[in-house]
C-alpha cells in the first residue's frame, strides 16, 4: 500500500465525524517531504472550529496511522489569531 492510500485509509477513520456534520477532507497533495496538504470541505471548511479539529481529529488520525509523514496542513484554513 502506497503512502497516499495510507493516508485515505487513516482519513477513513474520521470521514464519518466530518460528513455527520456537513463536511468532508480531501488530499490535495503529498509533499517529497511527507506533508500532506488537505482541503477542507463543505461546513469544515467554514467552520469556527476547523483549526481544532484539523489538529485534534485529523492531524492525529493520519499521524498515527501513517508515523512517516512529518506535518498535516490545510490548504484553505488559516490559524485562529
Amino acid at each position: 500500500m502506497d503512502i497516499t492510500q495510507q493516508v485515505e485509509q487513516a482519513l477513513e477513520t474520521i470521514r464519518p465525524y466530518l460528513i455527520a456534520d456537513g463536511g468532508d477532507v480531501a488530499i490535495e497533495e503529498i509533499t517529497p517531504e511527507l506533508v500532506v496538504k488537505l482541503r477542507l470541505l463543505g461546513n469544515c471548511g467554514t467552520c469556527k472550529m476547523s483549526f481544532m479539529t484539523m489538529k485534534a481529529g485529523i492531524e492525529q488520525a493520519i499521524m498515527k496511522a501513517v508515523p512517516e509523514i512529518t506535518a498535516v496542513e490545510a490548504v484553505n484554513l488559516s490559524e485562529p489569531v
